[in-house]
């Protein structure tokens, strides 16, 4: 491990960051203008996320095939993969339709679902969420694995706590170099916590299943020590795009923990490199003696100089929020472009809110809003040795030096069009294995949507 998780850092390993581009960057080291995510109808055709990378059943795409991901190129070394829970966590949204499954992708071993555990459904007009092991279903949400909405309680942690613990005794009896991605989403609403755990927090259902994630991470890295590979093991936590205030204390965000069976150097030290998950991707190669490929752009750093010999690299980070770009880092500085993302009866609430004292952000809710500044707001970052506090409004918003070097480092945009990326049936209502369980059920007819999400 590179260290304890920085409280306010977008990943943990001790690295203070920002939050993450999308939830694919670990997995494929690319920054989202780069990404070629589909959510087209067509076959061969690549239309960009939905506005706000949200991830309903009705996505038609997902992940192309000439992607590649962290798995995949861990294969080289030997290695063996498995994902736990959610296949949503690697990416926003690498698709739940069995061309996108993510044994196709790298990954040996699968336990878990396509989706988050949202539900429960009527499987009528919409179907519960399959859980799947390898390449078929083995029930689904609130069904076969059941999450009592109402007390909160489900066990399904402590069902994905023995997949990781299971594939670790497995693969270190056998001698063979590991991967594991342990993609629980407990604290994604609606929180769930198993009957143990129900009750134990002073922070509501959110810190039971805060508690009992904890547990569980304890539990894994104590299997390590036992197992004597702790010193030859790298284990990365993160998190989700942090915790969803609308619905605080009770609710919340995922969390994600990748544990990776590989000689590790020491000593490590707490870094002030600013950091992103897609660092994961070149990292985790670099670990297993890897090289990126090299038939694309990879915006990952290797943070293995900035960790064991101090060494920090500058470089822009930037914030998309689906396929528009929502904020660059640069330096010390921060430049928003939209200021406000939620939807708009707490936008009519709160335009022109002060962000802190001494400060305001001018509140920026669509492309068509003209009335703010003509450039971003820019905004003293302090993200290298004070944290990403980020408190305070620059002067002017148009300030040259940094404003010239926002405008010219962004890696690509992703370009939108009017295509169609949505279609009820491409829900999951017959996914493989439905029919040996007797869970096929019947799609309605084909209507064509564009995608949209309010926030």
């Amino acid at each position: 491990s590179l260290g304890r998780p920085s409280a306010g850092s977008g990943m943990g390993a001790g690295v203070t960051g920002p939050p993450r581009p999308p939830r694919g960057a670990p997995g494929k080291g690319q920054d989202h203008g780069r990404t070629s995510v589909s959510v087209s109808l067509k076959p061969g055709e690549h239309t960009p996320y939905c506005p706000a990378a949200y991830t309903p059943q009705e996505i038609v795409g997902g992940i192309p095939d000439d992607e590649l991901l962290l798995p995949e190129l861990l294969k080289g070394a030997g290695y063996v993969s498995k994902i736990v829970a959610s296949w949503v966590p690697v990416s926003r949204h690498l698709g739940h339709r069995p061309q996108f499954h993510p044994l196709k992708h790298g990954f040996d071993e699968w336990f878990g679902s396509p989706n988050c555990h949202f539900g429960p459904y009527d499987n009528r007009a919409r179907p519960n969420i399959p859980v799947y092991r390898d390449w078929e279903m083995v029930g689904r949400y609130y069904e076969e694995f059941p999450i009592d909405v109402k007390t909160g309680e489900a066990n399904l942690t402590q069902l994905y706590l023995q997949e990781a613990l299971d594939f670790v005794k497995r693969q270190q009896a056998a001698q063979r170099p590991f991967f594991l991605y342990w993609a629980i989403d407990a604290t994604h609403a609606p929180v769930y916590a198993s009957r143990p755990f129900l009750g134990t927090s002073q922070r509501g259902r959110y810190g039971d299943a805060v508690r009992e994630i904890d547990d569980s991470v304890g539990k894994i890295l104590g299997l390590l020590q036992n197992l004597r590979i702790a010193e030859n093991t790298f284990v990365f936590f993160t998190s989700d795009n942090g915790a969803a205030l609308v619905s605080a204390p009770k609710q919340g965000q995922c969390s994600h923990t990748g544990i990776l069976s590989t000689p590790v150097p020491r000593p490590f030290q707490v870094s002030h490199q600013l950091g992103s998950l897609m660092d994961l991707f070149t990292t985790g190669l670099s670990l297993a003696g890897l090289a990126p490929p090299s038939d694309r752009a990879i915006d990952g750093l290797d943070l293995l100089p900035a960790v064991l010999r101090g060494r920090l690299t500058d470089r822009p980070i930037f914030y998309y929020r689906g396929d528009t770009l929502m904020a660059v880092t640069l330096g010390q500085y921060k430049a928003h472009f939209w200021t406000w993302t939620n939807s708009w009866e707490e936008f009519r609430q709160v335009r022109g809110f002060r962000a802190a004292v001494g400060s305001a952000f001018h509140t920026t809710f669509s492309r068509e809003d003209t009335s703010g500044p003509s450039g971003p707001c820019l905004s003293p970052g302090h993200l290298g040795r004070h944290g990403p506090y980020e408190r305070f409004l620059l002067a002017s918003p148009d300030a040259d030096e940094p404003k010239e070097s926002l405008d010219t480092t962004e890696p690509g945009s992703v370009k939108n069009n009017s295509m169609f990326s949505l279609n009820s049936p491409c829900q999951n209502w017959a996914p493989p294995g439905c029919e040996r369980l007797g869970k096929c059920l019947t799609p309605p007819e084909s209507i064509p949507e564009k995608c949209f999400w309010p926030h």
